[in-house]
């Protein structure tokens, strides 16, 4: 019992915990009576559950569990946090409850699943319940169809999401266990209850018994629409008002309801969308065309099983199309083409809308091929083309209709009229406009007379159709001149019609119109349009409940685009519907005068023609008053108007008479019914008065009456015939002002505008000026109505008058068309006239674009003009562009079929050539406004790929590219643009630049649309991922956008759709709503009252204009593809979604859209590092193939699975090629953000790419090609280089490329080679692309030799591998090859060499056969006609390699400097490229070669610029003159012109001059330094210099490795001119070195490289050779010492310590580097106590640490030398000291610490240090600072001496080993060696002694060291010590009589001028060596000084002369001497004969 009492203590949350089942079950007891007491949802206490309820549902202990479950059913339906256990408690269930044998328990199980459904959380039920039939034990499966089952039956079929349900449904039918068989055919019953015929398809397939047995029960369910039993918590609000409504028995809610609830499932959805491009028979397209039919017929029947499938997945059907086009409209076979139809129908079917883009081409074909007399043929037809209908609308289609309605064959015509009136009645009154209905009813008029009966009885039918659809207000204006019998018939026919969306068209019962067919998606029936439901009903009745009505969803036709539905039915219908009798017949005058006589009175009727002209005056007035009594229905107005034109009629002479009459004939036309025919009594009467002075206005208002009643086009017409058919002008004048007017007053509604355009083209040309100037008034007044558009007609007329014309328009620009006061009936009674009115203008202008005449150019577009625009070639491309341009502009406006134009064009959008690309979207603007509105039909084919265009990373092409688009919006408006998916597709891809434009075009028209399709949903969740996009501009924009989307969707729906967000993304994207809705603008408003129109219908729809007010109708119309939580669960809250996290298996694209949304390359630690040892070890195949074999993919396959999402992976290794191309676009969306990951995955991605390399479909190359150059741009970009493995197995697959037939593949592998060389270096791309040169494509070959060339030319001949002679003879056999463009390809490449390198080519290329040798030479002997050419044609071809390399550049001298290394390479690369592209520049001699280059003229013309070339002393005896180091003096010169404007244009001149500074040219570089030099020398011009310090000292470090590697290697180049390079660049070093402010810029990286090459050049042992060599080495002892003085002391300190641990690494390094590096760093040490405060010790301690990491203790034993380990000790040791304990605080920037022994080392350091302070004295401090450490073991410094001796007794470094000696007993005076001579010979001793005295001599009395001992002593400055070997020849003299002090004093002098510094030379002590402490100086001889001072003096004096020269430049002698080195030389030679003839 003890246990008992112990956890009966416990909390209840504890118990429930419990191991003891009491304790639990005690536990799960009080919970349940706790979660019964809490009232508030929201109480703290249920989170105390949170994480228990799961084990309440699984406990082990089955008595126990029950309990549990109890209770967690009450928590789930009480706790408001309860939705976060969604998943984990439901999964428990299934697997752990449905399992158990209590039936309790399942149920239990069962109302915790739907009590999860009932608190919002179905999708996530639905999901675990879905993964429970994947188990094993039937028992569960049961149990989740059970669940399933029930929570469709209670809940409905818009919460259970039926399609993921079904598409398991046929697997659970062939189940072996009878229990889930049976459960699955309850479910099939459930699902039929809700969907019913929906679900045959899907099931069609299963056990045909099991189908029957379904069949059976699927009839017996009752036929209502099922309703949902129980509802979501969100719901149960509505739910009890529709119970109270129902209560109130009124039903029509439900009605709205259920009519809502069934259409929301559609078979087609169910199905899965199958795939058959890629199963198209391989020969297809050949078979096709076969002669054979029976070949023709079998490539059909391979196409109908395809189509068969119900659901096809949208692709590329064009080409599939175009073959089955052609196969109906051409083959001769009838049964080929009734095949050919039924393909057409499948494919209709099966991709229904998605169709809708090639039914245009189609339609026109079928059609015509109606004259097939065959019923089969007919028949297959029919379907095809009603099939074809239903992908595309009316509207799109008219065009092709209407053109074959003029065929001369009947049965054509009857097929025709059959197809309107089957077309007809899937259309509603809205989708059915007027517009649309007028020419389809005037064309039908036509064939109600036709001759052939079968016509007439078609068109019959199709009149009755549109009648019944739109009412017979709609369509009677268009049948006033039917007869009678006729109309009756059409009547008659209208009656039979069965509409597809509803019996009545006017009052439609809304039930019927809410369900469009199954076989129709929403975009045609859906909401059926109730906009003008509301306008046609006759009775004011359905307008009260046009809020109901509208729950359909959105109208999908409902846009101000179509207002031909509205606007003009109020002028016109009405007519037609009120003056039945306006066709009036003629009467006879005597029929006229009884009627006459039967209103006015008799006298008035005698007295007509009386010939006094006051009875006539009498006559008129009573007349008029008969007139004015008169009723409407009795006025005869015929007989009247008859009476009044009696004799004299309009004749009348008497003006007051006259008036009188025409004031009657306006009173007659507003009082009675006026009709044409009296109309054209009066007219003629009327014009001929118009001009008149005194009757002209009465005439006017007389006019404008019958206007009114007869309607203003037709009277507009009559007028202006009459008037033009007379010839007095002032008529013709007047006429034309009363139009204009007219015009005003009644709109421009159905005005026929190319009447008039003759009429006033007539007018234009009359004599008249008062004539002229009324037609270009009536033209402005034109304009306000017509646009822009109207000019383009008199664009031929004289350019004066077009001036006016051009005048008239300026004025009307801006002005808007006044609203009609007239036209509008006053007798028309219901309200809605008004409102339809306010369109008018609209309409107006939509009826103008109509009556526009068109030419037809699809003649014109001929297969010729189309395969010109798709060339290969740009210029030709270009030419078939212009041609069309000038087709267009020559019709002005055409018709809209254009042939295969559309696709032509669409191709050229994405061409390579952006100017091609922009002339494309001009011609697509032209054709805009060419075309008009009927442009619409091209909208998804040629406007969304312009919307692609706005992604282009071209500012102008962006431009154009949005004018364009401006252009076709404002012909089309928007609706096309929104319908459908191809907006939103645009909008997710992840382009900013697309992105910013298309957001920002959207923000700018969607506030100006009343109403937009549902599909702008679809943009919403990309919309949202814009507002976090990484580009700042493209978050703007989205931001701009927001509220506008809000504007058309709502807060409620925008806000709903954040759903499928990432929490913390929600949050922010709502806050951004919320601010949005506060900005939200105001829809444009409806004009005049709004219960006429569509959008207004009801208040609630003030922000909802395109959703539904009523929720529920929201999943029947949205597309599917919408996400359906948005429809189930409008309160889900945030958090309660975030837990569920993102899945939503519910709906399988959904699902996709979800996985797709993570990173597609999963970055795996080491994962490419290990892939590459395993590919070393030969665990996994090597990747070399001929053909990739299975193995070789599915090895690749393997290795991607770890680190390659999974749906990506699926595409990658699709077997269908579009696959592969969507694999490649989302790789490219994902290029930037994931760079880590592209990295990480590269080899793999390179191995994957290497395969579709085999492929052979063009389109997924290209695409692999375009991404491979982004690739390498962005590794280029990240400085990563390619590993060996990842280069060996792509670079051979990439140059297999080369050789493509196809020039556009060619020239991207070859820009993608370019672009390699930036990642991996070009001497080893070099035997890659060598090895292509073998391959048996000879394109291939050409290709590869030319590259090489261009490698050989950008990087110089080392890139030549192995050698360059072997390289050089492979390439040579070529000049032998059998293909002209190889043969081409390898001479260029070796003239290409003979440039860089000269005639030594000859001797590298081998022996030659005397052809070839022939053909080599002429071709070297043709290039030097025109050297530049080469380097200029290559900038050109290479323009991508050199920019990419200097915007690299630029970025790499900002960016840190860890990596220099790879920099380096790239701006190697980069200077040697700029050099090559100023070829331009006049110093640009390196384009010349050397041989042709020495022409003296031109030397002394070269621009002015002063060379900078030392004298070439030739004779011996100079030698000790020449001092390089000294160059750098003249300061004084003339600054070189390209400083002239320094302060205009530094920086690029600057950058200009660097880059020549790394010059393969020797003279340019000298030229380069020389102008430097002169901006360092002048201390107010070297501040330009900052800012360019690093890109200096890189381009020199470049030079300096250039020499080491090309030029000392090359034979033919003179040593003296390097050794003057050498010269320059150490003078200029040493200037900059020493501007301290400018030598602290250089980072570390670059310090690195520059040491690297200094110390590289000191241990040239080449340099020694020379005899200048001494004197460059010294120079450059002096520089290192400047450098590590002068630099940022954290830079080079970091760099030195970097720089060492490199060259212990690097194999290759000599011992002698590292020692070097070690002397700078001690050299460094003994500055530390001077530099220790400027110095970043946190940064210095880092680079520390990673040495002793990548060096441990061990490791760094095992070292030859010690001195390693010494110098880091050393330099700890200082640090220590000099910091003491605080050194400790410094370890902030080292991550990880315990790495290395850094730490460890410090803290024993300074322990060790405080033990000795007492011990120590001050000095002894100091000198340890100075010196290796003291406390050095013994045996240390023994091994150290042993080394020493080894090396002395060794032949080869016996000078070295002395050397190191005499350093070692300089260092450590009181060091013994005695031990080591001891055991030696006598003769060994002594030598020792002897080498040591003398190496002690030269040190101290001589001053010249050998050069193996490492850094020389650093000497005077300015004075070098002549090297000892030339002392012989000037040894004898005494300096004495020459009396130096002379020069002395001059010196100073000149050093003055130069602003130098004149301390005194001697007192400054030479520091002997870096590595000893200062000593006292060694005094040098007299003569040594001597000979330095002459040095000094000889550059002084040539500054001197410089100067003076520059000082009298007009002198010629003078500019001479400045310009021709020559003369320099010879001059200095003979002043220093001077000098040594003095000293004799």
């Amino acid at each position: 019992m003890g246990d008992d009492s112990e956890w009966m203590k416990l909390p209840v949350d504890q118990k429930c915990e419990h191991k003891l089942w009491k304790a639990r079950l005690s536990g799960y007891e009080e919970a349940l009576k706790i979660f019964q007491k809490i009232k508030d949802e929201k109480s703290p206490e249920w989170s105390k559950y949170l994480g228990l309820i799961k084990k309440f549902v699984t406990d082990s202990n089955a008595v126990v569990q029950l309990k549990g479950l109890e209770a967690a059913l009450v928590y789930v339906e009480n706790a408001h946090v309860a939705g976060k256990t969604t998943g984990e408690v439901v999964s428990g269930v299934v697997s752990k409850v449905f399992n158990q044998p209590k039936a309790k328990a399942k149920e239990l199980g069962i109302e915790i699943c739907l009590m999860y459904i009932e608190i919002e959380k179905g999708e996530a039920v639905q999901e675990e319940l879905l993964k429970g039939l994947d188990n094993k034990n039937p028992k569960i499966i049961v149990a989740c169809i059970e669940t399933l089952r029930k929570a469709l039956s209670e809940f409905g079929s818009k919460i259970v999401l039926l399609k993921p349900i079904i598409k398991v449904l046929p697997k659970l039918f062939e189940s072996r266990e009878k229990a889930v068989r049976d459960e699955a055919k309850l479910i099939a019953v459930e699902i039929y209850r809700w969907i019913r015929d929906a679900l045959r398809p899907p099931l069609q397939n299963i056990n045909s018994v099991q189908l029957k047995e379904l069949e059976e029960e699927w009839v017996k369910l009752p036929t209502g629409a099922p309703k949902p039993t129980r509802f979501l918590r969100s719901q149960q609000e509505l739910e009890a008002k529709l119970e109270q409504q129902q209560a109130a028995g009124g039903d029509a809610e439900g009605g709205g309801d259920d009519g809502d609830e069934v259409p929301q499932i559609d078979a087609y959805e169910l199905l899965e969308a199958v795939e058959i491009l890629s199963k198209l028979p391989k020969d297809f397209y050949d078979k096709i065309e076969a002669k054979k039919w029976q070949e023709r017929k079998e490539a059909l029947e391979a196409v109908e099983v395809l189509v068969k499938n119900p659901k096809l997945e949208a692709g590329d059907y064009a080409d599939l199309v175009k073959a089955l086009k052609k196969v109906v409209g051409k083959d001769t076979n009838v049964m080929l083409v009734a095949l050919a139809a039924k393909c057409l129908t499948g494919l209709a079917v099966g991709l229904r809308k998605k169709f809708g883009q090639y039914a245009g081409h189609v339609v026109p074909t079928i059609l015509e091929k109606f004259k097939e007399k065959k019923p089969q043929v007919v028949q297959a037809l029919q379907e095809a083309i009603d099939a074809i209908f239903l992908t595309t609308t009316l509207q799109n289609i008219s065009e092709d209709v209407l053109a074959v309605m003029d065929n001369k064959n009947p049965t054509i015509k009857q097929q025709t009229s059959l197809f309107i009136a089957r077309s007809f009645r899937h259309c509603t009154a809205s989708t059915l406009p007027k517009s649309l209905l007028k020419p389809f009813c005037a064309a039908l008029l036509k064939h109600i007379n036709d001759s052939a009966p079968e016509v007439r009885d078609a068109a019959f039918e199709a009149l009755g159709t549109a009648l019944k659809v739109v009412g017979e207000k709609a369509v009677n204006p268009f049948l006033n001149d039917v007869d009678k019998l006729k109309l009756d018939k059409i009547k008659e026919c209208s009656e039979k019609v069965e509409l597809i969306h509803g019996k009545k068209a006017g009052l439609a019962a809304e039930k019927k119109d809410l369900k469009p067919g199954p076989g129709r998606t929403a975009a045609s029936g859906a909401a059926g349009d109730k906009d003008t439901k509301d306008i046609s009903a006759p009775k004011p009745g359905p307008l009260k409940k046009a809020p109901a009505t509208k729950a359909g969803g959105p109208p999908k036709k409902g846009k101000p685009a179509a207002p031909g539905g509205t606007g003009s039915i109020g002028t016109k219908n009405k007519k037609g519907v009120e003056t039945k009798e306006i066709v009036e017949p003629e009467l006879s005058i005597e029929v006229c005068e009884e009627k006459a006589s039967a209103v006015l009175p008799a006298t008035c009727i005698q007295l007509l023609d009386s010939s006094n002209w006051k009875e006539r005056l009498a006559c008129m007035e009573e007349f008029q008053k008969a007139v004015e009594l008169m009723d409407r229905t009795e006025m005869p107005c015929q007989a009247l108007v008859r009476m009044l034109a009696k004799k004299p009629g309009w004749k009348e002479t008497n003006f007051q008479v006259m008036q009188m009459k025409l004031h009657i004939v306006a009173l007659i036309a507003q009082k009675g019914n006026f009709s044409k025919t009296s109309a054209q009594i009066v007219l003629d009467g009327l014009v001929d008065k118009i001009g008149d002075v005194k009757c002209g206005n009465n005439a006017k208002e007389a006019m404008t009456a019958i206007a009114e009643a007869c309607m203003l086009p037709w009277t507009a017409e009559q007028v202006m015939s009459m008037a033009f058919s007379q010839k007095n002008p002032k008529n013709q004048s007047e006429t034309l002002n009363w139009l204009s007017n007219a015009i005003k007053e009644f709109g421009f509604s159905g005005l026929n505008v190319k009447a008039f355009i003759s009429n006033v083209k007539t007018a234009l040309a009359a004599t008249n000026p008062a004539v002229r100037t009324s037609a270009i008034t009536l033209l402005g007044v034109m304009y306000l109505y017509v646009g822009p558009s109207l000019r383009m007609f008199f664009e031929d007329e004289k350019p004066a008058l077009l001036s006016q014309i051009d005048a008239e328009f300026e004025k009307m620009q801006g002005q808007s068309p006044p609203a009609p006061t007239r036209g509008i009936s006053k007798h028309s009674t219901s309200g809605t006239d008004e409102g339809e009115d306010g369109d008018e203008p609209d309409d107006a202008g939509n009826d103008v674009v109509d009556l526009l005449p068109r030419t037809e150019i699809s003649d014109k577009i001929t297969s010729e003009l189309v395969s010109k625009i798709g060339d290969k070639n740009w210029k030709i491309r270009k030419e078939g562009l212009d041609e069309v341009a000038a087709i267009i502009n020559e019709a002005k406006f055409i018709q809209p079929n254009i042939g295969e134009l559309p696709a032509a064009l669409k191709g050229r959008l994405n061409d390579s050539n952006k100017i091609l690309v922009q002339q494309t979207l001009n011609i697509l603007q032209q054709l805009a406004v060419a075309m008009g509105p009927n442009i619409k039909q091209h909208v998804k084919n040629l406007g969304i790929p312009i919307i692609t265009v706005l992604g282009d990373s071209k500012n102008n092409v962006r431009a154009a590219a949005l004018a364009t688009v401006n252009a076709w919006a404002e012909q089309t408006g928007m609706k096309e643009w929104l319908e459908g998916e191809d907006l939103s597709e645009e909008l997710k891809k992840e382009n900013p630049f697309l992105r910013q434009e298309l957001l920002g075009w959207l923000a700018e028209k969607l506030p100006t649309l009343r109403s937009t399709p549902t599909d702008l949903i679809l943009c919403v969740p990309h919309l949202y991922s814009c507002l976090e996009d990484r580009n700042g501009d493209v978050r703007k924009k989205a931001q701009d956008a927001l509220p506008f989307f809000m504007m058309h969707l709502g807060y409620e729906k925008m806000a709903k759709a954040t759903g499928k967000l990432k929490p913390t993304s929600k949050d922010q994207v709502l806050a951004m709503l919320e601010k949005a809705k506060a900005n939200m603008p105001a829809k444009p408003a409806a004009t005049a009252k709004a219960t006429s129109k569509p959008m207004g219908g009801s208040a609630p729809a003030k922000f909802q204009p395109a959703s539904a007010p009523v929720e529920d109708s929201l999943s029947g119309t949205v597309e599917p593809k919408q996400d359906p939580k948005k429809a189930k669960a409008p309160g889900v809250s945030s958090k309660a979604k975030s837990a569920q996290g993102k899945k939503a298996p519910s709906k399988t694209s959904l699902k996709e859209d979800e996985d797709k949304s993570g990173p597609i390359f999963i970055v795996v630690p080491n994962g490419k590092e290990q892939r590459m040892k395993d590919e070393k070890g030969l665990k996994v195949l090597k990747w070399n193939f001929t053909t990739p074999r299975d193995e070789y993919i599915e090895q690749l396959k393997a290795q991607m699975s770890s680190c390659v999402a999974k749906w990506l992976q699926d595409e990658m290794f699709h077997s269908d090629f579009q696959h592969h191309n969507k694999a490649l676009a989302v790789m490219v969306d994902h290029l930037e953000s994931e760079k880590e990951g592209v990295i990480g995955c590269l080899d793999l991605i390179l191995k994957w790419l290497t395969l579709r390399f085999f492929d052979t479909n063009t389109s997924v190359l290209m695409k692999a090609l375009e991404y491979l150059k982004l690739l390498f741009t962005l590794l280029s970009e990240e400085e990563y280089h390619l590993t060996e493995n990842e280069a060996s197995s792509f670079i051979p697959y990439l140059i297999l490329k080369v050789g493509e037939p196809k020039d556009v593949i060619r020239k991207d592998v070859r820009a993608i080679l370019n672009r390699m060389c930036l990642v991996y270096p070009a001497s080893k791309m070099f035997p890659f692309i060598m090895e292509g040169t073998k391959s048996k494509n000879s394109k291939q070959r050409a290709e590869c030799l030319e590259e090489l060339g261009c490698l050989v030319e950008s990087y110089g001949m080392n890139v030549c591998q192995p050698t360059p002679g072997k390289a050089l003879k492979e390439i040579a056999i070529h000049i032998g090859d059998r293909d002209n463009a190889v043969r081409n390809a390898a001479l260029n490449t070796i003239v290409t060499v003979y440039n860089v390198h000269g005639d030594q080519v000859f001797k590298l290329i081998g022996t030659l056969s005397e052809k070839d040798m022939s053909m080599l030479e002429e071709r070297i002997k043709r290039s030097a006609k025109r050297p530049s050419a080469a380097p200029i044609k290559q900038v050109e071809e290479k323009p991508q390699r050199a920019q990419n390399i200097s915007s690299n550049a630029n970025m790499l001298r900002k960016g840190p400097a860890e990596d220099m290394s790879s920099k380096l390479k790239i701006m190697y690369r980069t200077y040697r490229i700029q050099a090559r592209s100023m070829s331009g520049h006049p110093e640009a001699a390196q384009m010349v070669r050397r041989e042709f280059q020495l022409d003296l003229d031109e030397i002394e013309n070269d621009n002015g610029t002063v060379r900078c070339e030392m004298p070439e002393l030739v004779q011996h005896k100079l030698d000790d003159i020449f001092e390089p180091v000294l160059i750098p003096e003249p300061k004084i010169r003339a600054v070189s012109p390209h400083f002239d404007d320094m302060h205009s244009n530094t920086a690029s001149t600057i950058n200009f001059i660097i880059s020549q500074v790394a010059s393969g040219d020797i003279n340019t570089s000298i030229q380069a330094l020389t102008q430097i030099d002169e901006v360092l020398r002048q201390e107010d011009k070297a501040e330009a210099m900052s800012g360019h310090i690093d890109q200096f000292l890189i381009a020199t470090f470049m030079q300096l490795r250039l020499i080491y590697n090309t030029h000392m290697a090359d034979e033919k180049l003179e040593k003296d001119e390097i050794i003057k390079l050498y010269s320059c660049i150490i003078g200029n070093m040493i200037s900059l070195f020493q501007i301290e402010s400018l030598a602290r810029e250089a980072s570390t990286g670059v310090l690195k490289d520059l040491m690297h090459g200094l110390i590289t050049l000191m241990l040239d042992s080449r340099i020694e050779d020379l005899e200048e060599g001494q004197q460059v080495i010294r120079s450059v002892n002096l520089l290192v010492v400047k450098v590590l003085e002068k630099s940022d002391q954290t830079n080079i300190l970091s760099a030195l310590l970097v720089l060492l641990q490199d060259s212990l690494l690097a194999t290759a390094s000599s011992p002698k580097f590292s020692e070097l590096v070690m002397k700078c760093l001690w050299r460094m040490v003994r500055l530390l106590p001077d530099t220790i405060n400027s110095i970043n010790l946190d940064r210095i301690l880092l680079d520390i640490h990673i040495f002793m990491k990548v060096f441990p203790k061990e490791k760094l034993k095992q070292c030859k030398s010690e001195f390693p380990v010494r110098t880091l000790k050393t330099l700890l040791h200082t640090l220590c000291k000099l910091k003491g304990p605080k050194i400790l605080d410094h370890l902030t920037m080292i991550d990880n610490k315990n790495e290395s022994e850094l730490e460890a080392h410090l803290c024993r350091m300074m322990k060790h240090s405080m033990d000795q302070t007492g011990s120590k004295s001050e000095k002894e401090t100091e000198k340890g600072a100075s010196r290796i450490d003291e406390k050095s073991s013994k045996a240390k410094v023994n091994d150290f001496l042993a080394e020493i001796f080894k090396k002395i007794g060794s032949k080869e470094n016996t000078k070295e080993g002395l050397a190191e000696l005499y350093e070692y007993k300089k260092k450590y005076s009181d060091a013994d060696i005695e031990p080591f001579l001891k055991n030696s010979s006598q003769f060994f001793q002594s030598y020792v002694e002897r080498g040591l005295r003398v190496i002690e001599m030269e040190r101290e009395g001589k001053g010249r060291i050998p050069t193996s001992a490492g850094i020389s002593p650093q000497m005077e400055v300015t004075c070098m010590p002549a090297p000892a070997s030339t002392m012989s020849s000037i040894g004898n003299t005494n300096g004495e009589e020459v009396g130096p002090s002379v020069y002395l004093e001059r010196l100073k002098i000149l050093r003055q001028r130069c602003g130098l510094d004149n301390t005194k030379q001697d007192d400054r002590p030479p520091l002997t060596s870096l590595l000893s402490k200062p000593a006292v100086p060694a005094v040098a001889s007299s003569t040594d000084m001597l000979h330095s001072k002459l040095s000094q003096l000889r550059e002084s004096r040539e500054q001197h002369q410089h100067a003076d020269l520059d000082s009298s430049q007009p002198h010629p002698s003078g500019a001479a001497t400045a310009s021709s080195s020559t003369a320099n030389i010879d001059d200095l030679k003979k002043r220093l004969e001077r000098i040594k003839s003095s000293r004799k």
